[in-house]
């Protein structure tokens, strides 16, 4: 079995790695880091949790450790889709240079463009960004890309979903042809492998797992699920949503429940905390302050459930997730691939569980196909409960129309025994000018509540 200490990598990377408890590569990481270290562009295909970022790191690290950066020249750049990605490769930048006198700059929205001019003017070896963000540093002329000698592209499919693409390629033509590029994606569409074959040189194509695969040691379920009517559908979906996660117990230590819409994020999150749930929702709109402290919180135990979209939770590396809920079925089945490749990490054992209505159900077949196995059906927890939960609606609802009737019957056996008594009388009695007691138009049969001012109608 391959090690660590194989792969020619710097004496002072491996310390690092060592102190991290890291001993074996995976597979991607055994594969890739040699090609890496030899100077060839690699192109790497693999599955969310396999270790890509680490497969990049390390190779960098060890390649860079001699040389110094220029002012506003970095030696190399990486590019995330996300805030939190790249945050998340910074970290593991610092977790195994503490030991090579390297530096680094992160450049990401939310953060003031003053901090970040900062440490470009003083020389990075290590720049992580964002596309959009680079390129207004770049636009501003606070950067120079012309001293690139590595260039990483992590999680291009998701550039790809983001519209991301035209800025890849102009932040290509950007930096010298003589680069060594290192490209990462867990699934190959036709628009990335245009710019595979565009923007690298013979590279080592690494592909651990077959495309667009799930990982064999997280478990997978479906509860095909219709409301009882369109205007409930709503609600009752976010009902099923809480028993499947008291259905799962304690066995449940967290979740992601991803969403497709950023408003959905919100309202689950908020329909959650108002039935008790420890949940917190992360998407794209809100501050990156917000974002960072909903991570901690999430990472360090304090906040059991993460309600997110898929932009924000993409390539998160949290390790000890133990379940993935797909409130919605992903609209792009790829996607589905990276949802719930937040679980299961590392080797550990996963469970993920997606809820599909019927207007949904041709996203769940084009998911069903893309990952070539049929996802079991499981059966809805609120069905074992249904002729009690029915019995007590039911109740419910006679009782709320008993009492809503009390006052009515009364009114109307005063209305029918005065209807009797007057039935001699004419109707010019009835509504002329002179009878103050009645309402034009309604006569005996007036529904009490009309009677009462605003104030009593709010307190009944």
């Amino acid at each position: 079995m391959t090690k660590f200490s194989d792969l020619n990598l710097n004496p002072k990377v491996l310390k690092a790695i060592d102190e991290a408890g890291y001993e074996t590569p995976t597979p991607i990481q055994a594969d890739a880091i040699p090609h890496a270290l030899e100077g060839r562009d690699v192109l790497g295909i693999a599955q969310t949790g396999t270790g890509k970022t680490a497969s990049f790191t390390l190779p960098m690290i060890t390649l860079l450790a001699r040389g110094r950066a220029r002012a506003r020249m970095p030696r190399s750049l990486v590019l995330c889709p996300t805030r939190e990605l790249a945050a998340q490769v910074a970290e593991n930048f610092d977790t195994y240079s503490k030991h090579v006198k390297l530096t680094k700059a992160l450049l990401i929205g939310g953060v003031s463009f003053k901090e970040q001019d900062a440490l470009i003017d003083k020389g990075v070896d290590v720049l992580i960004a964002t596309p959009g963000r680079l390129l207004d540093h770049f636009e501003r002329g606070k950067l120079l890309l012309t001293g690139v000698q590595i260039m990483v592209v992590d999680e291009a499919d998701r550039m790809l979903d983001m519209g991301f693409i035209p800025d890849i390629e102009r932040i290509f033509s950007l930096t010298p042809f003589t680069r060594q590029t290192l490209f990462f994606s867990a699934t190959m569409a036709n628009e990335i492998e245009r710019i595979t074959n565009t923007f690298l040189s013979n590279p080592a194509r690494i592909e651990v797992a077959r495309q667009a695969t799930t990982a064999e040691n997280i478990e997978q379920g479906v509860v095909m699920f219709k409301g009882s009517r369109r205007d409930r559908e709503a609600s009752e979906k976010r009902r099923l949503l809480r028993d499947l996660v008291d259905a799962e117990g304690d066995k449940c230590t967290n979740a992601i429940v991803f969403c497709n819409r950023k408003s959905d994020v919100d309202i689950v999150a908020k329909s959650l905390k108002k039935y008790g749930y420890n949940a917190e929702p992360i998407h794209g709109d809100l501050d990156q302050s917000q974002r960072t402290k909903t991570l901690e919180g999430f990472r360090d135990g304090s906040i059991r459930l993460l309600i997110a979209s898929d932009v924000a939770a993409r390539g998160l590396d949290i390790p000890h997730v133990s379940h993935v809920l797909n409130f919605d079925v992903p609209s792009h089945a790829e996607d589905y691939v990276h949802r719930i490749g937040r679980t299961g990490r590392a080797g550990r054992d996963g469970k993920a569980i997606t809820i599909c209505i019927p207007r949904d159900e041709k996203y769940f077949e084009a998911v069903e196909k893309l990952v070539q196995k049929e996802i079991p059906r499981i059966e809805n927890p609120r069905k074992k409960d249904a002729p009690k939960a029915d019995k007590e609606e039911r109740r419910e609802e006679t009782e709320t129309k008993s009492t809503s009737s009390k006052p009515s019957r009364s009114s109307s056996s005063k209305s029918s025994s005065s209807k009797s008594s007057s039935k001699t009388s004419s109707k010019s009695d009835n509504r002329g000018p002179g009878n103050d007691n009645k309402v034009m138009g309604l006569g005996d049969h007036m529904p009490r509540f009309i009677a009462l001012s605003f104030q009593e109608r709010l307190a009944v």
